[in-house]
C-alpha cells in the first residue's frame, strides 16, 4: 500500500502546504504509549505477543481524507474503513497493556495513516485524487519514535507476523 499512499500524496503536495511524513513512518497506531521506559520493553513485547496470537492479516482499505486540528495548522491523514479486526487487535493490545499497568493514550482508536503534519488545508475541492486500494496488514510492531528537527524517526525495536491460527 505504500506505493499507492506515494501516488495519493504526490498531487496533495502541491496544493498542500505541510510537513509531509516520509514513506518509511507511515502507519496505522494501534495503542500510542508516549515516554514509556525500557524498563518496559519486556511486558510491552509480551502484550503484543499475547494481543496478536492467532490473528491473520487484516484487511486495510482506505476511504477518505481527515484532518486533525485547524484547516490551518493540521494533521491531515488517510482513514481506513472499518475493520472488526483491526478494531479488535487494537482493543485487545489496549487490554494487555492495562493488564499489565502499562500507560497508553486512551483517546478511541481511529484507523487512519498520518500523511502530514503542520498541514495547510486549502478551501474548496481538492485536486482528484487516486486512492489507494485494498491492501493487508501482515505485521505488528513497537516502535520507538526520536523526535528531531525534520520531524520523529521511527525504529521497529521488535515485531510479529500476523500468521492467523495455527492448523
Amino acid at each position: 500500500m505504500q506505493d499507492e499512499i506515494s501516488e495519493l500524496v504526490r498531487p496533495l503536495r502541491s496544493c498542500v502546504p505541510g510537513r509531509f511524513v516520509p514513506r518509511e513512518n507511515r502507519h496505522v497506531t494501534l495503542a500510542f504509549l508516549g515516554d514509556a521506559p525500557a524498563s518496559l520493553l519486556p511486558d510491552i513485547e509480551e502484550a503484543l505477543e499475547a494481543a496478536a496470537n492467532g490473528i491473520g492479516r487484516i484487511a486495510l482499505q482506505p476511504d477518505r481524507l481527515g484532518k486533525f486540528g485547524r484547516s490551518s495548522d493540521a494533521t491531515l491523514w488517510l482513514g481506513l474503513a472499518e475493520s472488526p479486526e483491526l478494531t479488535m487487535l487494537s482493543a485487545t493490545l489496549r487490554e494487555e497493556l492495562r493488564r499489565r499497568d502499562i500507560s497508553f493514550d486512551d483517546k478511541p482508536f481511529l484507523a487512519h495513516v498520518t500523511l502530514a503534519r503542520r498541514a495547510r488545508i486549502p478551501q474548496g475541492n481538492l485536486p482528484p485524487l487516486p486512492f489507494p486500494g485494498l491492501a493487508y496488514a501482515t505485521h505488528v510492531a513497537v516502535f520507538k519514535s526520536t523526535l528531531s528537527s525534520e520531524g520523529a524517526l521511527y525504529e521497529e525495536i521488535y515485531g510479529i507476523d500476523l500468521k492467523g491460527p495455527q492448523s
